[in-house]
């Protein structure tokens, strides 16, 4: 007899059956990661990265960037009032209006309609429109924990 390498029908088949068998596991369980890591971005972006420049703005000017001047105020010296005479920025390492994961500009309002002590800030997430889903920098009082 003769020595034949290589794999018969049946090994290649077996294979073939124990990746499917795999990716059959797998891939359930990483669907909606990317949609998960695209709401811990905004939250990230929200809660720590753009409120602690906001706070930074507002140490330097004794207050928060108007609605109007948005976070552009963090890029440019606004001109709009009330100018910031203290004004040291950039404040931003990427000299960009920031966007969400999902391409869209952050919602900015001060004096906020939540906050009114200081400002709102808030993604419309992945459906792109304001409803349950929008990530924001306030606590709902509807909500309450047990």
């Amino acid at each position: 007899m003769k020595n034949r390498s290589g794999f018969t029908l049946i090994e290649i088949m077996l294979v073939v059956i124990i990746i499917g068998v795999l990716a059959a596991m797998v891939i359930p369980n990483m669907s909606g990661r990317g949609r998960q890591a695209r709401i811990s971005a905004a939250k990230a972006d929200i809660e720590a990265n753009l409120m602690t420049v906001l706070d930074l703005y507002e140490l330097a000017n004794g207050q928060y960037p108007t609605t109007e001047q948005g976070l552009a105020a963090l890029i440019r010296k606004p001109n709009s009032s009330p100018v910031p005479n203290n004004w040291d920025g950039p404040y931003l390492k990427k000299k960009s209006i920031p966007t969400d994961p999902w391409g869209k500009e952050y919602n900015y309002v001060s004096p906020g309609a939540r906050n009114t002590d200081s400002f709102d800030l808030s993604s419309y997430g992945p459906d792109g429109f304001e409803s349950e889903d929008d990530i924001v920098n306030w606590v709902d009082e509807n909500i309450r924990e047990n």
